[in-house]
Parts: structure tokens; sequence; C-alpha cells
């Protein structure tokens, strides 16, 4: 199993649970010998966008004040929440991590983080303003050139994934195309 966390009690009826292959599945489940609920473990959405300041093309990071990865940059992103649409979350998340004001663009990049039972989804957003006001996750936002990006402090694979798209999209000037990318 390539997770860390198995369930080991029931969230039904708090009986410690059996994992084995349930009739009519063909993968291994967390499974309730005493209320008979099959409990399925499903990868977590983390939602986020990759801003741009459109009058000189810099990108808004910020730099992380929590753990995992304190003190690197990333691209304002989070896990989704239940309730809300995958751009809302990612428009919530920025406003949250970056206190930007954004328009939203369209979804970028799909990044598959299997070891961890994540999905990564970017949206471009163009900013309305370069005036940023950071919430209590970040230390602080900032936009950077491509020159000026710490490329040896980015936080995550999928931020830096994402930022090699974006420049190497923006250089070709054949437009943004959605990327799809396998994180091992």
């Amino acid at each position: 199993m390539p997770f860390p966390v198995r369930l080991k009690y029931c969230p039904n009826c708090g009986t410690a649970v059996d994992y084995r292959i349930p009739a009519d599945d063909n993968r291994e489940r967390a499974v309730c010998p005493a209320c008979a609920s099959v409990h399925y473990q499903n990868p977590l959405n983390v939602v986020g966008t990759l801003p741009v300041w459109e009058a000189d093309g810099r990108v808004l990071l910020c730099r992380r004040a929590i753990e995992p990865r304190h003190g690197l940059w990333t691209l304002p992103a989070g896990f989704m929440e239940l309730g809300e649409t995958l751009a809302e979350g990612a428009l919530r998340e920025t406003r949250e991590e970056a206190g930007a004001d954004i328009e939203m663009g369209p979804l970028y990049t799909v990044l598959n983080v299997v070891r961890v039972g994540q999905i990564h989804l970017f949206y471009r957003a163009r900013l309305r303003s370069p005036d940023f006001n950071p919430g209590p996750e970040s230390l602080e936002a900032r936009l950077f050139a491509e020159d000026d990006i710490p490329w040896d402090d980015i936080a995550f694979k999928t931020t830096r994934e994402t930022l090699r798209c974006f420049f190497e999209d923006r250089r070709g000037g054949r437009g943004y195309a959605l990327h799809e990318i396998d994180i091992p």
C-alpha cells in the first residue's frame, strides 16, 4: 500500500476493520466485520492558481508560514473543501494565502501525485492589482519574473512543474494548453 495512513477502525461504528477484497470488487478495502461497511480511500484534491501580472508577465508566489516546507515558495493553493467547485476552491485559497484580487482563467495543470494520494489542479489567473495582503499561512507574497524565481527554494514539485510549463508556453508563443503531469 503506497499511502502511510490505513484505516484501523470503522468510522461508522468503531470496530477494528479487516483488509480484504469485497465481493464485486477488485481491490483490497477496509471492511467492517460488525456493520459490513466498505470504506474507500480516495485521493485528495489540492487546488490553486498561477496568478500572473500581465503588465510584465511576473507570477505571484507565496512564502509558506506553515509546515510542510515552512519558509519555501509556492503558488497559492490548498485542499479543496466540501461544497465548493475546483475553481471556487482555487479562488478561496488564493485570497486566503496571498490576499490577491484575481480574475480566474482556465484550468492549466493537472498533476497526479499518486505516492501521497493527491491530485493538484492549478488555474491560470490574471491579477487585477499588484498589491497583496497575505494571510496567516504565508510569510509574504511577491511577484517574480522568470529569471528571479527562487528555483532552489520552491516548496513542491507541482509548483515547479506548473511554473516550468507556464514559462515554456510563454516563450513558445503558441498559447497555454492544459498540461497533465505525473509526479514521481
